[in-house]
């Protein structure tokens, strides 16, 4: 139940300012053309902890390779990793996928509709099942991410990521938004409130001059948030080994992978470039250097191209190998880390994703 007391006329305009604003300027993002929730729900997985602008182009070809729910729960897992390969948390496709399989069996391919029931699926939790509810189904719930807690917190004047706050300001930030949300149009309400947050109301420099909700912010700017975490730093060097393929007639060259172990909690069956025994590469003998960010921590790589003759003496020992033919790579269930040398070494094509790297940081090639 919702505990705070505003002013019906307050928060009638605020609705009716953010819905116009976000009417005239909101982005044309493809998950926005379809109001079908299984498209709405991939958006939305695909959208946790990673850039805009990354999601795009990984959420078309997504779609075009699994349709329809039913296409995904029938595909093998390798195949919904090779397509998720550069977005990072890779836990997100196993759910996903796991979730489509159960709706598919259990459901008759159909999405549950409310979000109590959204969120008894695999991988959904409180703000995807609002989200897909509100969007696909016009249920008046809110939607609460990160935008959205920054938005409430500078409207009341609360700080933001306090340690202090914790559980209480987390249910403040539930309940105003609870309050807020537009009964005739929620969807399009949460939205617009996601969109301020992702392109007006920015953690740094907000751009209060253009905000349709300035007259009723209590902050007007920047407010005191907790510090954020410091980046770890860490210094690795991998194998880049080419051959030419070794089958009669086959003009094609091959690269030699190595699939991380099941075990492994990040990225465990995914396929890397064999890690070097090493990571000091002389200068005269470095392929190139990478930056590349997981979570909370910097990766400073060196890649170093390594003969085939040369592989085993010079590498650590890890799981599977493989020699996979450059044609075929773009389809493996790659690393993040891979799919970005092999991009940037021209041999394997389409964009070098780094899904996780911080907007600001470029990667040193």
């Amino acid at each position: 139940m919702v505990k705070q007391d505003r002013e019906p006329g307050k928060t009638a305009r605020l609705r009716r300012q953010l819905l116009e604003w976000y009417a005239r300027n909101r982005r044309d993002l493809p998950w926005r053309r379809s109001p079908d929730p299984y498209a709405i729900w991939v958006a939305e997985i695909m959208l946790q902890q990673t850039r805009v602008a990354v999601v795009v182009e990984r959420y078309q070809a997504f779609l075009a390779r699994f349709p329809t729910l039913v296409s995904l729960a029938l595909a093998p897992e390798e195949d919904v990793l090779a397509l998720w390969s550069g977005l990072g948390y890779y836990r997100r496709a196993r759910m996903l996928h796991k979730a489509a399989q159960f709706v598919a069996n259990q459901h008759q391919g159909n999405l549950p509709a409310s979000a109590a029931e959204l969120r008894t699926l695999p991988g959904i939790g409180a703000y995807t099942a609002a989200a897909i509810a509100s969007i696909a189904h016009g249920e008046v719930v809110p939607v609460v991410d990160g935008n959205v807690e920054r938005v409430l917190c500078r409207l009341e004047g609360w700080e933001f990521g306090s340690r202090a706050g914790g559980a209480t300001l987390k249910r403040r930030i539930e309940e105003l938004a609870a309050q807020l949300v537009d009964p005739a149009q929620p969807g399009e309400f949460n939205q617009a409130l996601m969109e301020l947050g992702a392109t007006v109301c920015l953690p740094r420099n907000p751009q209060c001059l253009v905000c349709p909700v300035a007259p009723d912010c209590k902050t007007q700017g920047e407010h005191k948030t907790a510090p954020r975490p410091r980046m770890l730093s860490r210094e690795v060097a991998h194998a880049l080994s080419v051959r030419t393929g070794r089958q009669p007639g086959q003009a094609n060259r091959e690269v030699l992978l190595e699939q991380r172990a099941a075990s492994l909690t990040v990225m465990p069956g995914l396929w890397e470039l064999p890690a070097l025994g090493d990571t000091a590469v002389p200068e005269d003998q470095l392929r190139m250097t990478v930056r590349h960010a997981i979570m909370q921590v910097n990766y400073y790589v060196r890649i170093r191209t390594v003969f085939e003759d040369d592989v085993e003496a010079m590498t650590v020992a890890g799981g599977e190998r493989r020699w996979v033919p450059l044609g075929e790579a773009a389809g493996v269930a790659l690393t993040g880390l891979a799919r970005k040398v092999l991009t940037r070494a021209h041999l394997l094509s389409g964009a070098a994703l780094d899904a996780i790297a911080p907007q600001t940081e470029d990667d040193v090639v």
